[in-house]
C-alpha cells in the first residue's frame, strides 16, 4: 500500500519540520533503522555470550586446573569431578528443552505485546539466571539444569521477535543486510564470551564467568528499553523521508488469522526448516563442544582452547555481514532472481562447510585443525544469507510465526546434539569424533539439497490472501 510522503510533520514538542529539512537532516545522521540494527548485533551478541560461556565454564567446573601457590605448581580440584560426559551432555543440552517450548509463544507475543518489549524481557530474563547460575549449581545438579532450562525458555522469544521487528523496520530491498547484520551478533558474542570465559575462569574462578556476562546483559537491556520503538511511527527521531521509506511497502500491522494448515503444509517453509535444522545440527554441536574437542584432538589447555574456538564464530559473523550485503547488492544492483540469490547463499554455505569439516579429519596439525574448523563454521554465515531471512519473502506480516515454527524444529539439534556427542564420545579419541563429523556432513549435504529443491522468495497464496480473526481458520 502506497503512502504519501506529507508535506510537514509535527514532530515531539510541537516543532515543525519541512521536507527540505528533513532530507538535510537524513544525511548527516545515523538512520534510525541502522540503529535498531546495531542495537540488535549487540543484543544477539549479549544473548549467545549468555549461552556459550557454560561451554567453556563446565570444563573447569568438571577437570578443574594447574594453579601455583607459593612457587609450587599444583592441580585443584574441579568442582564437579564426578559428572560424567553423559551428565555434562544433560546439563549443555537442558537450555535448548526451554528454547524450544518459547518459540511459538514468542511470535504471538511479540504482535501482541511488541516485539520490542518481548526482545527485552527475554534478555533480562536470561541475564537475570545467567547471575544467579552459580549458587544455582552449588545447590545441585537439578538446579543448575532448571537455571538453564530457564534461559533457554526466555531466550526463545527472541528470534521471532526480532523478525517482527524487521517487518517493520526493514525495507524490502534491505531486508537481507539488516537481518543478518543483527543475526551476526551471535556469533561475534561467541567471539568474545569463549576467550573472555577462558581467562576470567582461569584468573577469577569459574563463577565470574556467569557474574560478567550477566551484568552486561543487564546494562544492554537499559539501553535498548530507552532507545528502540516498536514501530517506526513512535520514534520522535525519525526524519519523514525514512517513515516514508518504510511505510511505502509496508503491510499492514492489523492481527489476522494465521493460517497455520496452510503454513505447515508449504513446501518453501518446510524447505526452511530443513536447512534451519540442518545448519543448527552442526553449530550447536560445535557451540557447545569445540574447546571439548581441541582438549581432546590437538591437547589445547582451557584458555587456549577457548581462544581458538571462539575464531571460527568471529568468521561467521563476518561472512554473514558480508554475505547479506552481497545478497542485498545482487538483488538490487544487479537484478539477480531473489530466490536464486538465496538457493546459492545455501548451497555454497552447506558444500563449503562439508568440504573443510571433511578435511578436519585427514589431519592432525593443531594450525591446520584450527583453520579448517574455523573455514567450516564460518561458511555458515553464507547459509544463514539464503535461509534466515527467507521467512520475510514468503509472508512478511507472519516473519515472526514463521522463525518461531522453524526455529522450534531448529531447536531439536540443540537437544540431541549433546545427547548424542555424550554416547558416542565416552574416551575422547579422534576416531569417536570423526563418526560426528561424518553425521553433520551428511545433515548438511541433506538440509542444502532439500533447500535447493524446495525453497520459494514469492509471496505465498496464503500470505497475500487475509483472514480476519472472525474468520475461520484454515
Amino acid at each position: 500500500m502506497e503512502a504519501e510522503t506529507p508535506p510537514a510533520r509535527t514532530l515531539a514538542y510541537g516543532t515543525s519540520e519541512t521536507i527540505d529539512d528533513d532530507e538535510a537532516l537524513d544525511a548527516k545522521r545515523w538512520k534510525r533503522r541502522h540503529v535498531v540494527a546495531v542495537l540488535a548485533l549487540l543484543g544477539f551478541a549479549n544473548i549467545y555470550a549468555m549461552r556459550a560461556n557454560l561451554s567453556i565454564a563446565i570444563v573447569e567446573m568438571t577437570s578443574g586446573g594447574e594453579k601455583k601457590v607459593n612457587g609450587t605448581m599444583l592441580h585443584v580440584h574441579g568442582d564437579f569431578e564426578n559428572w560424567t560426559p553423559m551428565t555434562q551432555g544433560v546439563v549443555l543440552s537442558s537450555f535448548f528443552y526451554g528454547y524450544i517450548v518459547s518459540q511459538l509463544p514468542g511470535g504471538y507475543l511479540a504482535y501482541t505485546h511488541g516485539a520490542k518489549t518481548v526482545f527485552f524481557a527475554g534478555t533480562f530474563g536470561t541475564a537475570v539466571f545467567t547471575l544467579l547460575t552459580p549458587p544455582f549449581a552449588r545447590m545441585g545438579y537439578g538446579m543448575l539444569v532448571f537455571a538453564r532450562f530457564m534461559e533457554g525458555l526466555l531466550e526463545g522469544v527472541t528470534y521471532p521477535a526480532m523478525h517482527v521487528i524487521w517487518s517493520r523496520w526493514a525495507p524490502p530491498l534491505e531486508q537481507t543486510k539488516l537481518a543478518t547484520f543483527a543475526f551476526s551478533g551471535s556469533y561475534f558474542g561467541t567471539v568474545i564470551a569463549m576467550p573472555l570465559s577462558a581467562y576470567l575462569g582461569e584468573n577469577f574462578g569459574w563463577p565470574m564467568i556467569f557474574w560478567f556476562f550477566g551484568a552486561l546483559g543487564v546494562i544492554w537491556c537499559t539501553v535498548w528499553f530507552k532507545t528502540v520503538h516498536d514501530r517506526p511511527e513512535d520514534d520522535p527521531k525519525i526524519t519523514t523521508s525514512e517513515l516514508a521509506l518504510l511505510q511505502r511497502d509496508a503491510f499492514s500491522q492489523s492481527h489476522y488469522m494465521v493460517p497455520w494448515g496452510q503454513i505447515l503444509r508449504s513446501k518453501p517453509v518446510w524447505a526452511i526448516i530443513m536447512a534451519h535444522s540442518a545448519q543448527n545440527f552442526g553449530f550447536y554441536i560445535m557451540l557447545t563442544n569445540l574447546p571439548r574437542m581441541l582438549k581432546d584432538i590437538a591437547g589445547y589447555n582451557l584458555e587456549k582452547a577457548g581462544f581458538a574456538s571462539s575464531l571460527p564464530y568471529f568468521l561467521m559473523g563476518f561472512q554473514i555481514i558480508t554475505g547479506g550485503q552481497l545478497c542485498d547488492y545482487l538483488r538490487k544492483n544487479k537484478h539477480y532472481d531473489t530466490l536464486f540469490v538465496r538457493k546459492v547463499a545455501c548451497a555454497l554455505g552447506f558444500v563449503g562447510q562439508s568440504v573443510f569439516l571433511f578435511l578436519v579429519m585427514t589431519t592432525s596439525n593443531s594450525f591446520l585443525l584450527v583453520l579448517f574448523f574455523s573455514i567450516s563454521i564460518g561458511l555458515g554465515g553464507i547459509c544463514w544469507c539464503g535461509f534466515s531471512v527467507n521467512h520475510l519473502d514468503l509472508a512478511p506480516q507472519y516473519a515472526g510465526h514463521l522463525m518461531a515454527v522453524s526455529n522450534t524444529f531448529a531447536t531439536i539439534p540443540g537437544i540431541f546434539g549433546p545427547l548424542l556427542v555424550g554416547a558416542i564420545v565416552e574416551n575422547g579419541i579422534i576416531s569417536e569424533w570423526n563418526v560426528i563429523m561424518y553425521i553433520i556432513i551428511s545433515i548438511y549435504l541433506a538440509g542444502g539439497a532439500l533447500f535447493w529443491k524446495f525453497a520459494d522468495a514469492s509471496l505465498q497464496p496464503w500470505a497475500s490472501d487475509h483472514t480476519s480473526f472472525v474468520g475461520q481458520l484454515e
